[in-house]
Protein backbone atom coordinates (compact mmCIF):
# COMPACT_ATOMS: atom_id res chain seq x y z
CA UNK A 1 0.00 0.00 0.00
CA UNK A 2 1.88 3.27 -1.01
CA UNK A 3 2.82 6.35 1.53
CA UNK A 4 1.24 9.37 1.51
CA UNK A 5 2.75 12.49 4.11
CA UNK A 6 0.66 14.51 6.11
CA UNK A 7 1.16 17.08 8.89
CA UNK A 8 0.82 15.16 12.40
CA UNK A 9 -0.93 16.96 15.08
CA UNK A 10 0.26 15.37 18.47
CA UNK A 11 -2.26 15.32 21.29
CA UNK A 12 -3.08 13.81 24.89
CA UNK A 13 -6.21 12.46 23.33
CA UNK A 14 -6.89 9.53 20.72
CA UNK A 15 -9.56 9.98 17.81
CA UNK A 16 -11.09 7.07 16.00
CA UNK A 17 -12.99 6.82 12.76
CA UNK A 18 -16.42 8.55 12.83
CA UNK A 19 -15.44 10.03 15.62
CA UNK A 20 -15.94 14.00 16.48
CA UNK A 21 -12.87 16.18 17.95
CA UNK A 22 -13.10 19.77 18.90
CA UNK A 23 -10.10 21.70 18.73
CA UNK A 24 -8.72 25.32 20.22
CA UNK A 25 -5.83 26.17 17.85
CA UNK A 26 -3.25 29.32 19.27
CA UNK A 27 0.30 27.93 17.78
CA UNK A 28 1.81 29.06 15.24
CA UNK A 29 2.28 26.14 13.12
CA UNK A 30 -1.28 25.11 13.79
CA UNK A 31 -3.01 28.22 12.96
CA UNK A 32 -0.57 27.38 9.18
CA UNK A 33 -1.76 23.91 9.32
CA UNK A 34 -5.30 24.49 9.97
CA UNK A 35 -5.06 26.59 6.78
CA UNK A 36 -3.15 24.67 4.63
CA UNK A 37 -5.65 22.11 5.43
CA UNK A 38 -8.70 24.07 4.70
CA UNK A 39 -7.05 25.51 1.62
CA UNK A 40 -6.07 22.11 -0.01
CA UNK A 41 -8.85 20.15 1.36
CA UNK A 42 -6.65 17.71 3.08
CA UNK A 43 -6.64 16.37 6.59
CA UNK A 44 -3.92 16.00 9.16
CA UNK A 45 -3.20 12.75 11.33
CA UNK A 46 -3.82 12.70 15.00
CA UNK A 47 -1.59 10.67 17.59
CA UNK A 48 -1.34 10.05 21.08
CA UNK A 49 1.44 11.68 22.82
CA UNK A 50 3.83 9.07 24.27
CA UNK A 51 6.48 11.11 25.77
CA UNK A 52 7.13 15.03 26.14
CA UNK A 53 5.04 17.45 26.64
CA UNK A 54 3.70 19.30 23.32
CA UNK A 55 4.92 22.87 23.21
CA UNK A 56 7.15 22.32 25.86
CA UNK A 57 9.67 19.92 24.89
CA UNK A 58 10.27 17.05 21.92
CA UNK A 59 7.25 14.51 21.99
CA UNK A 60 7.26 10.71 20.85
CA UNK A 61 3.85 10.09 19.68
CA UNK A 62 2.00 6.56 18.48
CA UNK A 63 3.09 4.83 15.41
CA UNK A 64 -1.04 4.33 15.20
CA UNK A 65 -3.17 7.05 14.56
CA UNK A 66 -6.57 8.54 12.62
CA UNK A 67 -6.48 11.06 9.78
CA UNK A 68 -8.74 13.89 10.64
CA UNK A 69 -10.96 16.26 8.25
CA UNK A 70 -11.88 19.81 8.95
CA UNK A 71 -15.56 19.98 9.73
CA UNK A 72 -16.27 22.96 10.46
CA UNK A 73 -14.15 26.40 11.99
CA UNK A 74 -15.14 29.10 14.13
CA UNK A 75 -14.12 32.30 16.72
CA UNK A 76 -14.08 30.91 20.04
CA UNK A 77 -15.01 33.40 22.64
CA UNK A 78 -11.65 34.43 23.83
CA UNK A 79 -10.80 34.69 20.56
CA UNK A 80 -8.43 31.93 19.65
CA UNK A 81 -9.61 29.76 16.32
CA UNK A 82 -12.17 26.77 17.25
CA UNK A 83 -11.68 24.01 14.45
CA UNK A 84 -14.12 20.55 14.59
CA UNK A 85 -12.77 17.99 13.22
CA UNK A 86 -13.85 14.09 12.51
CA UNK A 87 -12.09 11.07 12.24
CA UNK A 88 -11.65 9.03 9.13
CA UNK A 89 -9.71 6.27 8.62
CA UNK A 90 -6.29 4.70 10.75
CA UNK A 91 -2.81 4.74 9.57
CA UNK A 92 0.14 3.93 10.56
CA UNK A 93 3.27 5.94 10.23
CA UNK A 94 6.39 4.77 8.82
CA UNK A 95 8.60 7.34 9.62
CA UNK A 96 8.28 11.29 11.15
CA UNK A 97 10.08 14.24 11.01
CA UNK A 98 9.56 18.01 12.48
CA UNK A 99 10.13 20.66 9.55
CA UNK A 100 12.10 24.04 10.54
CA UNK A 101 8.02 25.74 11.25
CA UNK A 102 8.09 22.92 14.24
CA UNK A 103 5.21 21.17 12.72
CA UNK A 104 6.06 17.42 12.75
CA UNK A 105 4.93 15.86 9.13
CA UNK A 106 4.80 11.97 8.62
CA UNK A 107 4.85 9.22 5.82
CA UNK A 108 1.55 7.01 6.70
CA UNK A 109 -0.19 4.32 5.06
CA UNK A 110 -3.64 3.41 5.20
CA UNK A 111 -4.73 0.91 7.54
CA UNK A 112 -8.05 -1.29 6.07
CA UNK A 113 -10.74 -1.13 8.10
CA UNK A 114 -12.86 -4.56 8.19
CA UNK A 115 -16.91 -3.87 6.42
CA UNK A 116 -19.68 -3.40 8.64
CA UNK A 117 -20.40 -6.86 10.24
CA UNK A 118 -24.03 -7.27 12.67
CA UNK A 119 -22.42 -7.20 16.65
CA UNK A 120 -22.88 -10.99 17.96
CA UNK A 121 -25.48 -11.50 20.78
CA UNK A 122 -22.39 -11.87 22.93
CA UNK A 123 -21.80 -8.31 22.80
CA UNK A 124 -25.41 -6.97 22.77
CA UNK A 125 -25.30 -5.44 26.19
CA UNK A 126 -22.22 -3.10 24.81
CA UNK A 127 -24.76 -1.74 22.14
CA UNK A 128 -27.42 -1.04 24.96
CA UNK A 129 -25.03 0.99 26.67
CA UNK A 130 -23.76 2.95 23.89
CA UNK A 131 -27.66 3.04 22.79
CA UNK A 132 -28.11 5.06 26.18
CA UNK A 133 -25.01 7.58 25.53
CA UNK A 134 -26.44 8.35 21.86
CA UNK A 135 -29.41 9.08 23.75
CA UNK A 136 -27.36 12.17 25.38
CA UNK A 137 -24.77 12.45 22.77
CA UNK A 138 -26.90 11.50 19.66
CA UNK A 139 -26.07 16.15 17.82
CA UNK A 140 -22.25 15.00 17.56
CA UNK A 141 -22.85 12.00 15.74
CA UNK A 142 -25.12 14.14 12.69
CA UNK A 143 -25.00 10.78 10.68
CA UNK A 144 -26.28 8.39 13.56
CA UNK A 145 -29.49 6.33 13.56
CA UNK A 146 -30.14 3.39 15.94
CA UNK A 147 -29.57 0.84 12.91
CA UNK A 148 -25.40 2.18 14.43
CA UNK A 149 -26.07 -0.22 17.31
CA UNK A 150 -26.08 -2.78 15.71
CA UNK A 151 -22.57 -2.20 13.74
CA UNK A 152 -19.45 -3.94 15.45
CA UNK A 153 -17.10 -1.61 13.71
CA UNK A 154 -19.37 1.72 14.69
CA UNK A 155 -20.10 0.18 18.18
CA UNK A 156 -16.21 -0.27 19.31
CA UNK A 157 -14.95 2.47 18.18
CA UNK A 158 -17.96 4.59 19.75
CA UNK A 159 -17.71 2.77 23.51
CA UNK A 160 -13.75 3.41 22.78
CA UNK A 161 -13.88 6.90 22.50
CA UNK A 162 -16.95 7.86 24.54
CA UNK A 163 -15.73 5.75 27.75
CA UNK A 164 -13.28 7.37 30.55
CA UNK A 165 -10.47 5.11 29.56
CA UNK A 166 -6.64 5.90 29.71
CA UNK A 167 -4.82 7.17 26.60
CA UNK A 168 -3.12 4.22 26.52
CA UNK A 169 -5.96 1.83 27.06
CA UNK A 170 -7.80 4.03 24.32
CA UNK A 171 -4.56 3.52 21.84
CA UNK A 172 -4.74 -0.52 22.59
CA UNK A 173 -8.05 -0.59 21.52
CA UNK A 174 -7.62 1.81 18.47
CA UNK A 175 -4.44 -0.49 16.71
CA UNK A 176 -6.72 -3.54 17.11
CA UNK A 177 -7.91 -4.71 13.55
CA UNK A 178 -10.78 -7.05 14.44
CA UNK A 179 -14.11 -5.55 15.46
CA UNK A 180 -14.69 -8.30 17.47
CA UNK A 181 -11.48 -8.14 19.35
CA UNK A 182 -12.40 -4.32 20.27
CA UNK A 183 -15.79 -5.71 21.48
CA UNK A 184 -13.83 -8.52 23.72
CA UNK A 185 -11.35 -5.59 24.87
CA UNK A 186 -14.84 -3.48 25.90
CA UNK A 187 -15.98 -6.57 27.07
CA UNK A 188 -13.22 -7.08 29.71
CA UNK A 189 -13.35 -3.32 30.64
CA UNK A 190 -17.24 -2.73 31.45
CA UNK A 191 -17.35 -4.64 34.90
CA UNK A 192 -14.98 -1.34 36.56
CA UNK A 193 -17.67 1.05 35.24
CA UNK A 194 -20.91 -1.18 36.80
CA UNK A 195 -22.17 0.67 39.93
CA UNK A 196 -21.24 -1.03 43.81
Amino acid sequence: MSLFEIPIFPLRTVLFPGGYLPLRIFEQRYLTMVRDCARNDTGFGVCLIREGEEAVSPVKTTAVGTYAQIIDWYTLEDGLLGVSAAGTVRFMTENTWQGDDGLFRAEVRVLPEPPKCPVPEAFSILSDVLGRFMEKLDHQYPEYTPDHLQDAVWVGYRLSELLPLSGIEKQHLLELADPFDRLQGLIDIMPRFQSE
